[in-house]
């Protein structure tokens, strides 16, 4: 430390950690800040790097009366979204990250980012911002340490995370931390850079100031570097939210659910049921990511949310999609390239009520209705507080997590996939989910509408080999002698006129409730070729507005739309090459065979439906 005491100063908390000491003090040596700031995580700290952005700029107070606490961020044009071309895994072997993932040699990735970040923070502040991924004290949470030349970036990991003098209590003298360098160096994607380390545990992130590249704790740790880590020590690290359905009796069953992002996933994780389902309630654990682990006493997957807050795509959410996510932004929380009305509220495609005559669009441009342009950016987001959400569960902060009965698989698919289908049995849905497919969007840059493969929502976020991952998936089971079921849904299919069938929203409460009983063995289902569908009558329709003809359609499954579907799943497992599991090949084989054998005997394509 002799060599920069000056420039390290000490902490305002205790810090005994030496390791921690050491690591700031070498990422200070490289990236030469003239100030650093140790984030203590308190309320006057929050408002003391609030009042810097707004005098830098970084974000501009909204309408106290209308959104107390809250502010607008306008991220450069051209960091708008996850960078998954930029976004590089360095293993020792390529192999080891696989073919899904770009691959970096360790030794070139810090050689190339060394030469980036040296000087990086001259004229800057270095933010140092210790931070808890999970309940403080829980045995499956993660300790991180992120330094940082951004305060947008300490705001958010302070909404985002257990951040602050907790987690270092929490990881006291030990060197088991993750640790996480970011600068945003002049945000020019030529030297935008998003590497993880997974044998170091390290993650390096510099030339971008967009959330998912640059809040450390999210998806670099807890998803990709997660990943790792649970393949290494027997957990799963899941793009899934994790959601409570409570019947008027009291009886809790918890869910968790993978779907790739604006795919509805947020509001289905806060969902309010519909009037039919008076007494039911829908409580939310996590939105986004589950840790998942086998508890050891009675063999059941257990899970908890990571994260501490909300980081929602803002276009499309209203009080007709999500009430629950209106009410979790209307305080302390962060809008980043949303529209701005004149009395200083926030706009989005999708808001409810009408346009607003005139806006400033999320480049900061006069906008009106007239304008062929968005006036928030398609992947605007939201950071706010788990704890403003009025349907958060009591167990969200639980050390020991809650129990998965169920593991829902959804994409965004316009064909082919029903509305919903239960797996036969573990192996059948891992299938399921290796084999996800979904529409991109505009969370990830690049073409939207291309279905692409995206196995368990995690193609992005799988931090190795993907045909190992689709292994420890399948390890899995002989871990637990209570797996949860398995389900497939698709709230997206579309009619012959490019109309949705299904209501969705709050509608999915129907899906959900057949989901709930199905877990809970009391209801029946009806056996197709790929998995159980729900009888006539087993789905409750009572109230639903849409005809039986809409409902059959949305659940119906057709063979030939199924062949192409599994000729498809060939290419994909092939990309994957010599780790993929052998057994999803095979299965990939039998459905094959059986829709040969099914079609010798059918006369019409239309296979089953639901009522």
């Amino acid at each position: 430390m002799a060599a920069h005491t000056s420039l390290v100063p000490a902490p305002p908390m205790v810090v005994k950690n030496q390791h921690v000491l050491d690591w700031v003090e070498e990422m200070a040596k490289l990236t030469k800040p003239d100030n650093i700031v140790w984030c203590d995580g308190s309320d006057e700290e929050n408002e003391r790097f609030q009042a810097l952005a707004v005098k830098q700029g970084i974000l501009e107070p909204l309408n106290d009366e209308k959104l107390p606490g809250c502010f607008l961020h306008r991220s450069n044009p051209n960091d708008v979204a996850r960078v998954e071309n930029l976004t590089f895994i360095c293993t020792p072997t390529k192999e080891e990250a696989g073919p899904t993932n770009n691959w970096m040699a360790p030794k070139d990735a810090y050689a190339k980012l060394t030469a980036l970040f040296d000087g990086s923070m001259k004229g800057r502040t270095m933010y140092v911002v210790p931070y808890v991924m999970g309940p403080l004290g829980s045995p499956m949470s993660k300790v991180g340490i992120e330094v940082t030349d951004s305060v947008y970036v300490a705001l958010n990991m302070r909404i985002m995370t257990r951040m602050g003098r907790g987690a270092l209590k929490m990881l006291g003298e030990s060197n088991d931390f993750n640790r996480g360098l970011h600068s945003t160096l002049d945000c020019n994607p030529e030297r935008r850079f998003i590497c993880h380390f997974p044998q170091d545990n390290t993650i390096w992130s510099i030339g971008s100031g967009y959330g998912g590249n640059v809040l450390l704790g999210k998806k670099c740790l807890a998803l990709r570097i997660g990943s790792y880590l649970g393949k290494k020590e027997g957990w799963l690290a899941e793009h899934m939210l994790i959601l409570g359905v409570e019947s008027p009796e009291g009886e809790v069953t918890y869910v968790a659910a993978a779907f790739p992002s604006a795919c509805g996933k947020t509001n289905f994780a806060m969902m309010i049921p519909p009037k039919r389902f008076k007494g039911w309630k829908i409580w939310t654990v996590g939105d986004d990511i589950a840790w998942m682990r086998v508890n050891q006493e009675d063999g059941r997957l257990y899970a908890i949310n990571p994260e501490f807050g909300y980081f929602g795509v803002a276009p499309g959410t209203s009080n007709h999609s999500n009430p629950n996510a209106i009410k979790t932004v209307s305080k302390n929380t962060i809008f980043t390239n949303v529209a701005k009305t004149p009395d200083g509220d926030v706009w989005w495609e999708g808001k409810d009520g009408p346009v607003p005559p005139e806006l400033i669009d999320w480049q900061g441009r006069p906008w009106d209705k007239k304008s062929a342009e968005k006036a928030a950016h398609p992947n605007s987001r939201f950071t706010a507080p788990a704890t403003n959400n009025p349907a958060l569960s009591k167990f969200y902060d639980d050390p020991q997590g809650v129990p998965i009965s169920a593991i829902i698989f959804g994409g965004r698919r316009a064909t082919t996939v029903p509305l919903v289908m239960q797996a036969f049995n573990w192996m059948n849905g891992v299938f399921f989910g290796a084999t996800m497919g979904s529409e991109t969007t505009a969370a990830a840059t690049g073409k939207v509408g291309i279905v692409r493969r995206d196995p368990m929502a995690m193609l992005p976020f799988c931090g190795y080999n993907m045909g190992e991952y689709f292994a420890h998936w399948m390890s899995m089971q002989g871990r637990m002698t209570q797996p949860p079921k398995v389900f497939m849904v698709n709230w997206f299919r579309k009619d012959k006129n490019g109309k949705f069938l299904w209501p969705g929203f709050g509608e999915n409460m129907r899906v959900l409730k057949w989901v709930v009983d199905r877990a809970r063995l009391r209801v029946g289902g009806q056996e197709t070729l790929f998995g159980w569908v729900p009888r006539a009558g087993d789905l409750d329709l009572s109230e639903l507005d849409i005809s039986p003809e809409q409902v059959d359609e949305a659940a119906s499954i057709k063979l030939e739309e199924w062949e192409q579907e599994l000729a498809s799943f060939k290419e994909f497992f092939d990309s994957i090459g010599p780790t993929l599991p052998k057994a999803l090949s095979l299965h990939r084989e039998l459905l094959l065979a059986r829709i040969e054998a099914a079609k010798v005997d059918l006369s019409t394509k239309e296979y089953a439906t639901a009522e």
